[in-house]
């Protein structure tokens, strides 16, 4: 079953919380458009540096394996693996995106599609306390104290796991 993270967008001006119409829903797990035609997926999903990044990079493996005397079937089995590679991880690309753009994520949801993610987290996000729990004061001491040695070194000290200083294995 698809799972979805859940991200909220950075507060307009003059909102202290973003409104939850504007939520994303991403889904986690292989994207088979993205693997079928990666650019025209990040140009959907308005991925402006990944697809940046992947264009100079697939150009200049392309230009590495030429010159380096690849053959066409290595050249295709590169173009495959870096088209599943995309496939996977274009979820993760998104996500990263929208973390750069100051979105936060907020949970994820195991749903059957989108709608039915969107309505499982949305009732569950209803039944969310309005008021912050109270946050109990931070203790004035500190919890720990240092270890403290009684007396002075002796010879006998061990050090290590072995029974006594000096002692065979």
């Amino acid at each position: 079953m698809p799972t979805y993270t859940v991200h909220a967008p950075p507060p307009k001006k003059g909102e202290t919380t973003s409104a939850p119409e504007r939520f994303k829903f991403v889904r986690d797990g292989f994207h088979f458009w993205a693997f079928v035609c990666a650019p025209l997926w990040l140009l959907v999903h308005r991925l402006w540096l990944a697809l940046t990044i992947y264009v100079v990079a697939y150009a200049l493996l392309g230009v590495g394996l030429a010159f380096a005397g690849a053959s066409a079937n290595i050249q295709l089995l590169v173009g495959v693996v870096i088209a599943l590679l995309m496939g996977f991880e274009v979820s993760s690309i998104r996500r990263w995106s929208l973390s750069r753009r100051g979105w936060r994520q907020l949970g994820f949801v195991v749903a059957e599609d989108v709608e039915m993610a969107e309505q499982r987290f949305y009732m569950e996000w209803a039944k969310r306390p309005t008021v912050a729990p109270d946050v109990p004061p931070a203790p004035s001491e500190p919890i720990y104290t240092t270890p403290m040695r009684r007396g002075s070194p002796t010879g006998n000290d061990v050090i290590g796991l072995f029974p006594e200083p000096g002692s065979s294995r």
